[in-house]
């Protein structure tokens, strides 16, 4: 779980990056910053969830 998930967050970045680009080139900016706030969302919940594991890990290390 080291490494890639660093390599998941950044390819959501670049991905929600291009295609929000793309989509502006076209003329639909409000489709385009949905799809950066989606991405914002998924990275969230991510990190959120590493988050979580990690609250978990030092209750079982701690015997909280």
């Amino acid at each position: 779980m080291g490494i890639e998930i660093i390599f998941k967050i950044t390819a959501i970045g670049l991905l929600t990056a291009i295609l929000g680009q793309i989509l502006k080139q076209m003329g639909k900016d409000e489709i385009s910053t949905i799809t950066t706030v989606a991405g914002f969302v998924v990275v969230i919940i991510m990190v959120l969830n590493l988050i979580s594991d990690l609250y978990s890990t030092f209750q079982t290390i701690f015997n909280l």
